[in-house]
């Protein structure tokens, strides 16, 4: 991603080699992403349909939360809008008004993402017909290793050197510290003003040769392993990633054309691997077609995202579990983030440090986001579960769910990846339930509140009974 993006924009003025080995694998688990990734795509020029068929990729309208806040309950975290705003007053203060009022609707009846999606509709929609309402917000589901050789070819294409090979020793420089020269194992070296680290989780050149240093939040995020294995596609191919809590974790189930990406996700603290394995296994809706393999991390992020001369990007710069689909997302941000932060004449500080500020925030946003999911659930059938809810917050996050909790009012921060109604759903889902709106819902009368509401109804309906079925839009694979 980050050599695509890098020839696409700067391929006239830099030289990239891409250091690549087929010896080594990749973790896999990214197969679910956000919204944001069609402007990657589009920012490459990519053909949509194209893609899709290349990747074996599904649509995604959301992720649907089961057992997070209790055993049985389910909600959806719907990407695009909910409802209609009132100026200064979000739609979501409007339906506590009218479920104070004794109304029972669900706040998801008035998503049309989510309609859609658990009705497995899909088609492009940029508006609901004859209204001023956002349309359908949507993502994919696609296999990452299949991404990564389509962007292969396409970087080539743009001028990338690639080069195949595994490094053997990297140079220093002993005047300043800064990477020289990467010495291969075939015996050619690979040298270069500006290294960017792609080497995962081993951290080649950002941890091992820099020693840049690591910032621990497991005593957030108590989770350290994860247990992967694929299945056999299912039909109907739904358009949205299930995230499936368990009595120590949680288990993924994503739909591609071609399979199903699986994985358990879990505290080593109160599961074994065996114990992981075994809830995986019994869980499957599919038949699995290798045997699991086991994933360790630790989550929390490098010190420095940019240190020196060297950009560390994707699982180097730090892991946080795939919960909210962000692996992808801070690959494709920090290589955008770096195209604009991009050196000139030679390395500034002031860059390093502006690229590292941006950095540190936006991954402590997606932080404290998976940390709500954890904190705010009512379970009481395992210790695991106990220990999130008591678990200490960051103050920043604690503000937030308090905030909610009385007022219904919630503030994006400045740059948080996630919307207002992203933490909204996630509140609401989790059991933040607000005990009073915002004074603005009360501009309506009761008779007025009630014909918006049945109206928003009738409306989203009406759209997601004229989409045609998810699997419609998908290329033929046959072609």
């Amino acid at each position: 991603m980050t050599a695509a993006l890098a020839a696409r924009v700067l391929g006239k003025v830099i030289d990239i080699t891409l250091v690549e080995s087929e010896k080594i694998g990749t973790v896999g688990v990214g197969e679910a992403t956000i919204p944001p990734i069609s402007l990657f795509n589009q920012s490459l020029g990519l053909d949509e349909q194209a893609f899709l068929k290349a990747t074996k990729a599904t649509i995604k309208l959301g992720i649907q939360f089961e057992n997070w806040l209790q055993q049985g309950s389910s909600y959806m975290h719907a990407f695009g809008a909910i409802g209609k705003h009132l100026p200064f007053c979000d739609f979501h203060h409007l339906w506590l008004r009218s479920r104070h009022n004794g109304d029972t609707s669900s706040l998801w009846d008035y998503s049309l993402n989510y309609q859609a999606a658990i009705r497995n509709k899909f088609a492009p929609l940029t508006q609901i017909a004859g209204t001023n309402l956002p349309g359908l917000s949507y993502a994919y589901h696609f296999d990452a290793a299949l991404y990564a050789r389509f962007l292969r070819r396409y970087s080539e294409n743009n001028g990338v050197k690639r080069v195949e090979g595994t490094v053997r020793e990297v140079q220093v420089r002993a005047d300043n510290g800064f990477v020289d020269s990467l010495q291969l194992e075939s015996g050619q070296t690979v040298d270069g003003d500006l290294f960017i680290d792609c080497s995962g989780l081993s951290a080649l050149l950002i941890e091992k040769t820099l020693n840049t240093g690591f910032e621990d939040w497991s005593h957030w995020l108590p989770c350290d392993r994860a247990i992967t294995v694929p299945g056999t596609a299912k039909k109907p191919i739904v358009p949205y990633t299930r995230a499936i809590a368990h009595a120590a974790g949680w288990q993924w189930c994503i739909p591609l054309r071609h399979r199903t990406g699986n994985g358990m996700v879990y505290s080593s603290r109160f599961w074994s691997d065996e114990q992981a394995r075994n809830t995986l296994m019994h869980n499957l809706d599919s038949k699995a077609l290798s045997e699991p393999g086991v994933i360790r991390f630790r989550t929390g992020r490098r010190r420095a995202q940019w240190n020196k001369n060297v950009v560390s990007i994707g699982l180097s710069s730090g892991f946080l579990e795939p919960l909210e689909s962000t692996s992808i997302h801070l690959i494709q941000s920090a290589a955008t983030r770096l195209i604009q932060t991009f050196p000139h004449r030679g390395i500034r500080p002031c860059e390093v440090e502006e690229f590292n500020r941006q950095s540190q925030v936006e991954m402590e946003h997606i932080r404290d986001f998976i940390i709500l999911h954890y904190k705010a659930n009512q379970r009481r059938d395992g210790a695991f579960w106990q220990a999130c809810e008591s678990m200490d917050i960051p103050f920043g996050l604690s503000d937030k769910i308090a905030l909610f909790r009385d007022t219904g009012k919630i503030f994006r921060d400045y740059n948080d990846l996630f919307s207002e109604m992203a933490w909204q759903q996630v509140m609401i889902g989790q059991g933040v339930l607000p005990g009073d709106h915002h004074i603005i819902a009360d501009s309506l009368s009761q008779a007025q509140l009630q014909e918006l509401m049945a109206n928003l109804k009738t409306l989203i309906n009406g759209s997601v009974n004229r989409l045609p079925d998810h699997e419609q839009f998908l290329p033929d694979e046959r072609e």
